[in-house]
């Protein structure tokens, strides 16, 4: 047999190319599955579908919305974990199914940094601190200072146990060196009705739920807990830019895929993502929902849990939470 020449190895290569290219199944081949973690009808499960409407508009993917709500977001995440690692499955992450539930809960089906591939952050939403009109206080320094001198610890209302309402409330606890008394409640509601009823003092709350009673003037904002004011809601300020340092709580959302799905599907949905992000309709829904897009590559958004599981971990493990 002839030796291959360099010239006709380079040759043959070039030749074989376009046959193994053929040869690679083109991705997808079929409907996506995006896993919610959460119920219909939340504003995770809506920015979920704006995400499949987006992934048709600009890479023309059939990607379809899958409610997987329990266990604060954990069933939803876990069957993620456990699918096939094929490109076919995705699933919806936020701040309490991958930052905090890990150490809120004495059992975890998986394991965060082991189990996923991260494959973009996609969007932002800051807390809101609000207090009723009749209340005292016109700023958070005014509220801080007596949160500081009371007699007795002042009450922070928030919708159950583990939310970022409640560690926030922790975290503002801690920051002054104060006590402060967490009342749970079942849902937003209920904590809006006795803080206007003057039964609570404060309330971390989403911004979604209190829109309306900030506008009317039932309820005073006095920060957002992100490092700048909220573009919907401009007039207020951040809780650093009042003198807080890095006291930052975020509702945040991303994409996570089965751990040992191939690097090149993770890095095209990375791509295709903040493509989406960028477009107009994609930023209107956000608005509408408070938030703000925050695309990111893979390895950023795998620090940046990291440090979230860091930072609330502590805050969990210092109040004492824990849930089943």
């Amino acid at each position: 047999m002839t030796p291959l020449t360099p010239r006709r190895a380079l040759m043959a290569a070039a030749l074989a190319a376009p046959a193994i290219a053929r040869a690679q199944p083109a991705y997808p081949e079929r409907p996506i599955r995006l896993v919610v973690p959460f119920p219909p009808g939340g504003g995770t499960d809506a920015i979920s579908r704006e995400v499949a409407a987006r992934m048709l508009a600009v890479a023309g993917w059939t990607v379809v919305p899958e409610n997987r709500p329990g266990a604060g977001g954990n069933i939803g995440l876990d069957a993620v974990a456990k699918a096939t690692a094929d490109g076919y499955t995705i699933g919806m992450g936020q701040c309490s199914n991958l930052a905090v539930n890990p150490s809120l809960y004495r059992s975890m089906p998986y394991d965060v940094l082991r189990d996923f591939a991260f494959v973009s952050l996609l969007a932002m939403q800051p807390l809101v601190l609000v207090v009723a009109r009749t209340s005292p206080w016109r700023t958070v320094q005014e509220l801080a200072a007596a949160i500081r001198t009371a007699r007795e610890p002042m009450k922070a209302g928030h919708p159950g146990n583990g939310t970022l309402a409640h560690l926030s409330s922790e975290l503002l606890g801690q920051r002054l060196r104060a006590d402060v008394l967490v009342v749970p409640y079942r849902g937003a509601g209920a904590v809006t009705a006795d803080l206007l009823a003057g039964r609570v003092d404060f309330y971390f709350s989403s911004p979604p739920p209190v829109r309306g009673l900030i506008e009317s003037g039932e309820l005073r904002a006095l920060a957002v807990t992100t490092a700048e004011r909220s573009p919907a809601l401009p007039q207020v300020p951040s809780m650093v830019e009042a003198g807080f340092e890095n006291f930052l709580a975020v509702n945040w959302t991303g994409l996570v895929m089965p751990a040992l799905t191939p690097p090149a599907i993770v890095a095209r949905w990375n791509t295709e993502i903040r493509r989406g992000l960028e477009t107009p309709e994609m930023r209107e829904r956000l608005r509408q929902d408070f938030s703000v897009p925050h695309g990111s590559t893979s390895e950023e958004f795998r620090r940046f849990v990291a440090a979230e599981m860091a930072k609330w971990g502590g805050i969990v493990r210092s109040a004492r939470i824990e849930l089943g």
